[in-house]
Formats: C-alpha cells, structure tokens, sequence
C-alpha cells in the first residue's frame, strides 16, 4: 500500500463511534456484516438498459422507483414488478431525484440550474433557481438539503422559505439523511470518508466528522468514488463507489462491498420495491436490482 494511503487509512481508521450521541435508536457498538444484507443465490438483475447515463434512483410509498437519464433529460419509473415506463420527458437533465413526504418526486435540473418538484402527470413546480444542485436529500417536512459540487458547498432550502449555504470547504456528491432527520450525511469526491453533520432545528449544520470509513480504493484508483447513497431501516448505510456497493454498520464501520454488476463506476442507489427489500443501482446505461435481506423507507405520508 502508498505510503499516502497507509497514513490516510490509519488516521480515519480511529473514526468516533459516538452512536448514541448522533442516533439515540442505534445500538453502541452494534456491528452489522455483510452477510446479514445478502441473500444466497440472489444476485444482480438487469432492470433496463439502453440509456445514456442513468443517475438518482428513488422510491415512492408504493415502492415505484424512479431515476434519471441525465443526457436524454428523462425520468423513468419502474414498477415494483419491474416493469419500466417513461414518467418525464424534456427535464433539463434532471440529475437527484428524492420522493417527497407529498408525494412529489423532487428533482435537480442541472440544465436549467434549477430545483423542481414534478407531480404526477410529469409537470413540475420550480422550488429554487440560479442553482448548481447534484443531489438531494429531503426531511419528513419537506426541507431540502443538496450538494453544490463546482461551489464545494452544501445548502438548505426549507419549506417555503430560501436557500442559504450551511457547509463549505468540502467536495460534496452524495447525500442523505439519517432516519428522524438530526444527522446528515455527505460523500466526498476525493477522500476516502463521508462527512456526517449534526442538523439544527433552523436546518443549519454542525458538529462536521468523519464519521464512516475508511472506504476500499480499488487497485488502480486514487480514491473511492463515493456518489450517490441510502440508508436502510436498520441504520445500515449503502454508497455507490468505484469498487461496488460499500455497506457500513450504523458505527461507521465497514461491513463489506457488494460487487458491481458490470465493470465501471457506480451513480447510485436506492431499496424499493413493494417491501423496500430490494436493492437498485444505477451504472452507467442500465440499472439492475436485487433482493436483499434489508429494508428501506419512502418519505412519502400514506393518503
């Protein structure tokens, strides 16, 4: 191993399991491997295919989940039997995606520079503009935090109100929300750990660690890749990366990686389906799926 990755390793290998602090429904020391999330002779399952570059999978109440094809500006939608469908046209090359607790599917349109909420016949609502938003993470009330990757920058927009930068310094991609909304995670484009932030009542961040890590570099790599991400009801955390799906217990600990269903780079992923117990990953033109012994959660309220 370079000398530059032993020290990195070693320095985030000592990452604070302060459990109880961040997430008080969490175990102290609760270690979750692998082997827990897989099931035997379930593997990867080709979903679609034929797209440009497939990006921001999400699930609704039902368990629909939705992504988007950055360059053909489309939002497609498939069905908890896998049935895909197209739910959007002409959307400015929409890029995250986030169900929200209304229902409404939630979107960054990067060519337009703009953050929109797309009802169910496909037209939207425009919610911020002049923005450079990647991807996106919502609260049960409808407050959106989003990733500024060129600003390094991440901001809030609540309900209603306008956007303000709450962190800074940083190469921000992914992002997502610990159940219950008080801690924030944020990937990073060049090291190998995720930021987690203490979330105030006014949507402001603090208490800024490097919680989760070290993340693998595949051979060959000089850094992991991190993208999109989602956390599943047990506290466990799934990142698209170089290497595949990397899994870390609610310590922050690495629990292992599933490998990736065909060679390149990740976008994102997401559990949906009619139980939220299978596993999406966008990669490259296709996203595939497979069943998994976790479950997710939709932030969307039943009618």
């Amino acid at each position: 191993m370079p000398l530059r990755r032993l020290l990195i390793a070693c320095l985030f290998a000592t990452v604070p399991g302060l459990v109880a602090a961040l997430h008080p429904g969490l175990a102290r020391g609760q270690d979750m491997a692998l082997s827990g999330v897989l099931i035997d002779n379930e593997g990867w399952q080709l979903v679609s295919q034929g797209h440009k570059f497939t990006e921001g999978p999400t699930a609704d109440a039902a368990g629909n989940v939705y992504f988007s094809d950055i360059p053909e500006s489309r939002i497609h939608r498939i069905s908890p039997a896998g049935e895909v469908s197209l739910f959007a046209s002409d959307t400015g090359k929409t890029n995250g995606l986030k169900v929200g607790p209304d229902g409404r599917l939630f979107g960054c349109r990067g060519g337009d520079r703009q953050i929109v909420a797309y009802r169910p016949d496909g037209q939207f609502e425009i919610l911020a503009r002049d923005v450079d938003c990647n991807d996106l993470a919502l609260d049960d009330q409808g407050a959106i935090w989003f990733t500024d990757p060129p600003g390094g920058r991440v901001w809030h927009l609540p309900a209603g109100g306008d956007k303000k930068i709450v962190a800074e310094g940083l190469k921000p991609n992914g992002i997502g929300l610990w159940e219950g909304g008080g801690t924030l995670v944020v990937t990073d484009a060049q090291l190998p750990v995720l930021w987690t932030f203490r979330v105030a009542a006014d949507g402001t961040l603090g208490s800024k660690e490097r919680y989760y890590g070290p993340l693998q570099i595949p051979f060959g790599a000089d850094r992991p890749g991190s993208d999109g991400l989602t956390l599943d009801r047990q506290g466990r955390l799934y990142v698209a990366t170089f290497a595949g799906v990397q899994m870390f217990d609610p310590t922050g600990r690495l629990g292992g990686t599933i490998a990736r269903p065909q060679p390149g780079p990740l976008s994102n992923v997401c559990l949906g389906g009619a139980r939220f117990d299978h596993l999406y990953v966008t990669a490259g033109d296709k996203v595939f799926r497979r069943r998994v012994q976790a479950t997710g959660r939709s932030l969307q309220k039943a009618p």
